[in-house]
C-alpha cells in the first residue's frame, strides 16, 4: 500500500485555519482520476493557484519552506465534508506523511489510515506550540514514533497520540485492509480445509 511508517523526522508547515474541508483540499474537479500520480500538485489548488494558473507566492506550501516538508499542522475539524480518498491520496502526493491536528472530521481520518496517512490528535496547548514554532522556524522538526505513539516537538517535549490497534498493526507494516488479510491467506486456507462446507442433497 503504501511506505511503512514506524519512526521518522520531518520538517513542519503549519496551515491552521480550522474547518478546510476535502474540497480544498482537492477541489472536485480534480476527482475524476482514479490514478494517485500527479494528485499532489493539486493540493489545495483554489488556494495555490491564481486564475491563471500561476502559484500564489503567499500561500504557505508555495513558499520554499514547504519544500520537503512531511508533516503539516492544520486547524480544528480538519477534512470535514464530503468523503473522498482523494484528500489524503493528494496530502501524500504532495510529500507529507502525517497531519496533525486537534481533531479531525472522522470519514477523513478512518480515509487517511487506510491509505498511509497518518492522522495526529494533539490536545490545543501542544498545537499552538507547533504552529507558532513552524512559523517561526522554517527548518523545525517533529519525530513521529508510531509504534510508542509519540510525536517530539522541536522543544523536545513528547505527547502521546491515539490510534486504534489494527490501523496503527496495518501503518506499522505498510498495508492496507486487503494486504493484512493477504497476510493471513496461509491461515485462512489451513481455517478453510478443517471447516469444508457442508454438503447438501436436493
Amino acid at each position: 500500500m503504501s511506505e511503512p511508517i514506524t519512526r521518522f523526522k520531518g520538517r513542519l508547515v503549519a496551515l491552521p485555519a480550522a474547518n478546510i474541508d476535502t474540497d480544498q483540499i482537492i477541489p472536485a474537479r480534480f476527482l475524476k482520476v482514479i490514478d494517485k500520480q500527479g494528485l499532489g500538485q493539486n493540493l489545495f489548488a483554489d488556494w495555490r493557484y491564481d486564475a491563471a494558473g500561476d502559484p500564489k507566492p503567499d500561500f504557505i506550501l508555495n513558499q520554499p519552506r514547504a519544500a520537503g516538508a512531511t508533516i503539516l499542522v492544520a486547524g480544528d475539524n480538519f477534512g470535514c465534508g464530503s468523503s473522498r480518498e482523494h484528500a489524503p491520496w493528494a496530502l501524500l502526493g504532495f510529500g507529507f506523511r502525517a497531519v496533525v491536528s486537534t481533531s479531525f472530521a472522522d470519514i477523513f481520518r478512518n480515509n487517511s489510515l487506510k491509505n498511509g496517512l497518518l492522522p495526529i490528535v494533539v490536545d490545543a496547548a501542544t498545537h499552538a506550540e507547533l504552529v507558532e514554532t513552524a512559523r517561526k522556524d522554517p527548518a523545525a522538526e517533529a519525530a513521529v514514533d508510531l509504534g510508542e505513539q509519540t510525536l517530539e516537538l522541536p522543544s523536545g517535549k513528547r505527547v502521546r497520540f491515539p490510534i486504534d490497534a489494527f490501523s496503527r498493526s496495518c501503518l506499522l507494516a505498510g498495508v492496507d485492509q486487503l494486504g493484512y488479510i493477504l497476510g493471513h491467506e496461509t491461515d485462512i486456507a489451513a481455517f478453510e480445509r478443517s471447516h469444508p462446507a457442508p454438503v447438501t442433497t436436493g
